[in-house]
């Protein structure tokens, strides 16, 4: 009867620890899953969206900046015709459609964000966006004296942001996988 008994204990022990095992090894899974995901279609884009604009708009900088270093758009309190004329081009075809995706994919994906409660840099982004929408309306009918969004672009606190969430993820993700941090 002890034998008996013993078994029984040890086969329910022994169910049990694989029943806990495998309910851990499911929610390390499900946490990977969602890591991957937050990775691949939110903050990875978001990521290169970010950079890819950065760099283009230092680019723009470099080849029109003023004698003195300065940017013949932001750093002036009333522009040439002809820095103008070229700053609508690129921000035409190339800065607007930049930020126009990276607000896509917030508000697309925003329920991929890592915090609770939308942060208020995403929303500068939006409204910025939406800022500039007014812009090329305006554009587009031939009032071209305004040439940048009512809003301000939250360009160095949203390059934070990207860069620090999506490092903080790819850590998480090299955890689960049981790899060193790259």
């Amino acid at each position: 009867m002890v034998t008996v008994g013993m078994t029984v204990g040890l086969a329910f022990v022994g169910y049990m620890a694989t029943y806990l095992n495998g309910l851990r090894l499911g929610q390390r899974q499900a946490r990977l899953t969602r890591i991957n995901q937050q990775l691949s279609e939110f903050y990875g884009p978001l990521r290169a969206l970010m950079e890819a604009n950065q760099r283009t708009f230092d680019a723009f900088h470099s080849d029109f900046a003023l004698a003195d270093g300065r940017c013949p758009i932001c750093d002036v309190p009333v522009p040439s015709e002809q820095d103008l004329a070229e700053w609508r081009f690129w921000a035409t075809n190339v800065f607007i459609p930049n930020i126009r995706a990276t607000r896509d994919v917030v508000v697309a994906k925003a329920d991929l964000l890592l915090e609770a409660e939308m942060p208020t840099v995403l929303l500068e982004l939006c409204a910025h966006v939406s800022g500039y929408e007014v812009t090329l309306a305006r554009w587009s009918e031939g009032d071209v004296g305004d040439y940048v969004s009512i809003i301000k672009f939250p360009a160095r606190e949203l390059h934070e942001y990207t860069r620090d969430r999506f490092a903080r993820l790819k850590a998480e993700q090299a955890r689960l996988l049981g790899r060193r941090r790259i």
